[in-house]
């Protein structure tokens, strides 16, 4: 990804603890796609700043990925989303909560707590900015 800003790339005992934090936000991230309540794309956000500045290499792979690459791409260039994304997000959120609480026969307050941590991530996607398509 071509861009005006020189980013500085961290060395030594920084760069193990950021490339360890890209990695557990990554899983996060990818936990995030098929759990309701986990939000995809901070993570994934998270894992690209983190990886900029400690492996840029892996981060250009990461922004050529078919699944992610564009997203990220979006929040480079525009910092925001698209609108079809958001839909998305906000479909797959509602329709996993849907079923987790329809077919998971949870005790209320484990369905409460699954029903909020939703909210919460139908929250932060219904807060990112929008790019006009």
């Amino acid at each position: 990804m071509a861009t005006d800003i020189q980013i500085t790339t961290v060395t030594g005992l920084r760069r193990g603890v950021y490339l360890l934090v890209a990695g557990i936000a990554f899983v996060l991230g990818m936990v995030g796609v098929v759990l309701p309540g986990l939000p995809t794309t901070p993570f994934l956000l998270l894992t690209s700043y983190l990886l900029m500045r400690s492996w840029p290499t892996l981060n250009e792979r990461m922004l050529r990925s078919p699944f992610i690459g564009s997203l990220l791409r979006d929040w480079h260039e525009h910092r925001g989303v698209r609108q079809h994304m958001k839909v998305r997000g906000i479909v797959l959120i509602v329709g996993m909560l849907t079923l987790s609480i329809w077919l998971g026969d949870f005790p209320l307050p484990i369905a409460g707590g699954i029903l909020a941590c939703g909210c919460v991530g139908l929250a932060v996607v219904m807060r990112l900015p929008t790019i006009a398509e």
